[in-house]
């Protein structure tokens, strides 16, 4: 099943994890939108630099530190996705908290490692 995704700290910097999880999901036929630093496109893919209104957003895997997260948080729960994937370094506790008082599930794992062993 296709998953639309938001990939939020979005890169064009293939150095970058968020690059490479654009990459994948994309090669993976995942439908997916991005928000970034950084007004760009990658594989096809828009990076906004605005926190755009999607519709329909299945998962949100993070790539921002918890810091960064905060200015989000009202972002991520308008878009009322069906989970968000918190990548290595992206743990955060304070929102984990936000998600479960509006029924969102999380994840704490690796886009890419899931995308690898098919559990995305």
């Amino acid at each position: 099943m296709k998953k639309k995704t938001l990939v939020l700290g979005a890169s064009a910097n293939p150095a970058r994890y968020s690059y490479m999880a654009i990459n994948r999901l994309t090669t993976y036929g995942h439908p997916v939108e991005a928000v970034g630093h950084k007004e760009t496109e990658v594989f096809g893919v828009k990076i906004h630099k605005e926190a755009v209104p999607f519709q329909d957003i299945d998962t949100v895997t993070l790539y921002l530190n918890p810091q960064n997260q905060k200015a989000y948080y009202d972002y991520i729960l308008s878009l009322k996705p069906n989970r968000v994937v918190f990548n290595p370094g992206t743990e955060n506790p304070e929102l984990y908290q936000l998600l479960r008082a509006n029924n969102i599930g999380m994840e704490v794992a690796c886009t890419l490692v899931m995308l690898a062993v098919g559990n995305y």
